[in-house]
C-alpha cells in the first residue's frame, strides 16, 4: 500500500470521527435547548459567528481552486489524448452513463413515492406550520424560477456561450468555462507535437498546484466538517424531519438503493474493481460531499482521490469529473422527481403514468442545468411544479428537510461521477489493447 493511500485513509478516518462528534454535539445542544430555552439563542450565535466561519475557510479554499482546476483538468484531459478522434468514444461512453444514471435515479425515486405515498398522510396542521415557516423563502424561489422558465435555443446559446466569459466565470457559471476548456483542449491536439507537449506540461503544472491547495484544505477538514455539521443541526433541528419522516425515509431509501445497489452493480458489470474497496477508497470524497452539499466544492477532492487513490488516468479524470460535477446529477434528478410527486400527493393531484414519464424526462434535463451549489435545484423544482399544475408555493413543505437531503443527494451525485470515471477509464483501456476492435 502506498504512503498516499495510508495518509488518505488516516485523513478520512479523522474526518469521519469529526463528523460524528459534530453531529452529536449539535443534537446535544438541541436537546438541551428543550429544557433550557436560553441555550438556543447562544447556540445560534455561536453557529453564525464561530462555526460557520470555520467551515467557510475550508469551503473557500476548495472554491478557490474550482475554476482553474476545472479548466486545466478538462483541457489537459483532451490534450493528453493526442488526437481528437480519441475524444469521441470517451465522450460517448461518458454521456451515455450520465443519462443512464440520472434516468435510473428518477425512476427509483418516483417508484418509492408511488409506493409509500408520503404526501397523502401529511396532516393539515403540519402543512400549515411549514407553509407559514417557509412561505417567504418559497416566494423568493418562485421569483427566481419565473426568470428561468422556458428553454429556447437562444437561452441554450447564452448558457454555454455568454458574451463575456470572464463575467460568467466570476458569477460561477461553470458551463461556459467547460466549453472554453473543451475548445482549448481540442485546439491543443492540433498543435505541432513540440507545442502540444509544452501546453500539456503547463496544464499539468496548474493541476498539480491546485491539487496541492486541495491537500491544504483537507488538512482543515477534520475541524471544518464537524463545525459545518454542528451548525446545520443547531439551526435546523429535527422537528421538520419528524413531520416529514415518511418522505425523508423514502428519499433516503431510494438514494441508498441507487448508491449501494445500482452503483455497486455498475462497478461489478463494467470494471474489475471490488465495490467494497471502491467505497472504502472514496470515503474522503463522500464526507466532503456530505458536509459541503456542493458538487463544485467536492470536485477538487474528487479529482485528487480518483487520480491518486483509485489510479484512474489523468485524461479520463480530467474529462469526466469536471463534466460530471455540472451535468451528472443523479441524486438531484432523483430528488426532483420525489419532491414533485410528494407535493402533488399533498394537494391531492394525481399524475397519470404519461405525466410521470414526462416528469422523468424533465427531471433529467433540468438536473443538468442545476448549479453545483447548496440548494441549487430548488428554483428548478418550482418550475417543474408549475409545469404540472401543482401550486409552486408547495415547495415550502420540504424546505425544512432540504438541507439534510441536499447533503445526501450531493453524495450520490459525486459518487456517480467517480463510478463513471472508473468505468470509462477501464473501457478506454480495453479499447486500446492490441487486437481489440475499435
Amino acid at each position: 500500500m502506498s504512503s498516499t493511500t495510508v495518509s488518505t485513509d488516516r485523513l478520512a478516518s479523522r474526518i469521519l470521527v469529526g463528523l460524528g462528534l459534530g453531529l452529536l454535539a449539535g443534537v446535544l445542544v438541541r436537546v438541551a435547548s428543550t429544557f433550557f430555552p436560553s441555550v438556543l439563542p447562544v447556540a445560534n450565535w455561536t453557529a453564525d459567528q464561530v462555526l460557520d466561519p470555520i467551515g467557510q475557510i475550508f469551503l473557500r479554499l476548495l472554491f478557490f481552486v474550482v475554476v482553474p482546476l476545472v479548466f486545466a483538468s478538462l483541457a489537459l484531459g483532451i490534450v493528453q489524448l493526442g488526437r481528437l478522434d480519441k475524444l469521441g468514444p470517451m465522450a460517448g461512453r461518458t454521456f451515455l452513463l450520465f443519462a443512464v444514471n440520472m434516468s435510473i435515479g428518477v425512476m427509483l425515486g418516483m417508484a418509492m413515492m408511488n409506493l409509500l405515498k408520503p404526501g397523502a398522510g401529511l396532516d393539515i396542521d403540519s402543512q400549515q406550520k411549514m407553509l407559514t415557516e417557509f412561505g417567504a423563502k418559497a416566494s423568493d424561489l418562485k421569483s427566481t424560477a419565473d426568470t428561468q422558465t422556458g428553454f429556447t435555443f437562444n437561452k441554450a446559446v447564452e448558457m454555454f456561450m455568454p458574451r463575456n466569459l470572464v463575467k460568467a466565470v466570476v458569477e460561477f457559471q461553470i458551463l461556459p468555462l467547460i466549453l472554453f476548456a473543451l475548445l482549448v483542449g481540442a485546439a491543443g491536439t492540433q498543435l505541432a507535437e513540440s507545442s502540444r507537449l509544452k501546453l500539456q506540461s503547463g496544464l499539468e503544472m496548474v493541476v498539480e498546484l491546485m491539487t496541492r491547495i486541495v491537500h491544504y484544505a483537507l488538512l482543515l477538514a477534520p475541524f471544518a466538517v464537524p463545525a459545518l455539521i454542528m451548525s446545520v443541526v443547531i439551526k435546523f433541528g429535527v422537528e421538520f424531519l419528524q413531520s416529514l419522516a415518511l418522505f425523508v425515509v423514502g428519499v433516503l431509501g431510494a438514494m441508498l438503493i441507487h448508491l449501494f445497489g445500482v452503483m455497486w452493480l455498475l462497478l461489478k458489470l463494467f470494471t474489475r474493481r471490488s465495490p467494497i474497496e471502491f467505497f472504502k477508497a472514496i470515503r474522503t470524497i463522500v464526507i466532503t460531499a456530505f458536509s459541503t452539499s456542493s458538487s463544485n466544492a467536492t470536485l477538487p477532492t474528487s479529482i485528487q482521490v480518483t487520480r491518486e487513490t483509485l489510479g484512474v488516468s489523468p485524461s479520463t479524470t480530467g474529462f469526466v469529473l469536471p463534466l460530471g460535477a455540472t451535468m451528472n446529477m443523479s441524486g438531484t434528478a432523483l430528488y426532483e422527481g420525489c419532491v414533485v410527486l410528494f407535493i402533488a400527493q399533498v394537494y391531492g393531484i394525481n399524475l397519470a403514468f404519461g405525466q410521470q414519464v414526462t416528469l422523468l424526462l424533465l427531471a433529467v434535463l433540468s438536473a443538468v442545468a442545476v448549479a453545483g451549489i447548496p440548494g441549487g435545484s430548488l428554483p428548478l423544482i418550482v418550475g417543474l411544479l408549475a409545469n404540472f399544475g401543482i401550486p409552486p408555493e408547495g415547495i415550502a413543505l420540504i424546505l425544512g428537510t432540504d438541507r439534510i437531503l441536499d447533503m445526501a443527494r450531493t453524495v450520490l451525485n459525486v459518487t456517480a461521477d467517480v463510478v463513471t470515471a472508473c468505468i470509462v477509464d477501464e473501457q478506454m483501456e480495453k479499447k486500446a489493447e492490441p487486437g481489440h476492435p475499435p
